[in-house]
């Protein structure tokens, strides 16, 4: 799992690596920070000098979870946003995933909403656990889980999500991390 950034630099990458899942100029900005890119350091100045190594993975992750995905236009659905969250779940970048989910959240009601939430929990929770915040970790690990189990979202059944999250003792561990759910 790859730690959070601070806040300044966290928030900025993430709305780079957003964009990128659309816009070409994004990606393209998103590839120049993966290489550690001298020309793109005047902009990101600060945050390459203090964060330099730690940007270049976690941008370095997204370009490769986005590697063989072609850019597709933010239409705004859930159904988009729920494709890009997988994309992002199963590279480890959990806080984007919340970045991304929690506009949907904000407009969602009933059932919906709250699947919303838990998926949004679980990614929180993981993100914790990167950041060594094992407490905190599991409350919204096991609340998320709580939220999601029994439910579908947008086609999207949750158990099995739900299932392997209660089933990862120790998420540390290569491959105990779940996928995050498709369509079925």
């Amino acid at each position: 799992m790859i730690r959070t950034l601070p806040l300044p630099t966290r928030d900025r990458l993430a709305e780079t690596i957003l964009a990128a899942l659309h816009d070409a100029r994004a990606r393209s900005e998103l590839a120049a920070l993966a290489r550690g890119d001298a020309a793109l350091a005047g902009a990101w100045l600060e945050d390459a000098a203090r964060d330099g190594e730690a940007l270049r993975a976690r941008a370095s992750r997204a370009l490769r979870a986005m590697a063989k995905r072609p850019l597709k236009e933010n239409d705004g659905g859930l159904d988009r946003a729920l494709e890009d969250a997988a994309l992002l779940f199963d590279a480890g970048l959990f806080f984007e995933v919340h970045e991304l989910l929690e506009p949907h959240w904000h407009r969602a009601s009933g059932d919906e909403r709250e699947a919303l939430q838990g998926l949004i929990q679980i990614a929180v929770g993981y993100q914790h656990l990167a950041n060594g915040n094992d407490r905190g970790a599991r409350s919204l690990l096991d609340e998320g889980t709580r939220r999601i189990t029994g439910r579908v979202l947008a086609g999207r059944p949750l158990d099995t999500l739900a299932a392997g999250v209660r089933a990862a003792p120790d998420a540390e561990a290569p491959g105990s991390i779940p996928t995050f759910p498709r369509t079925a």
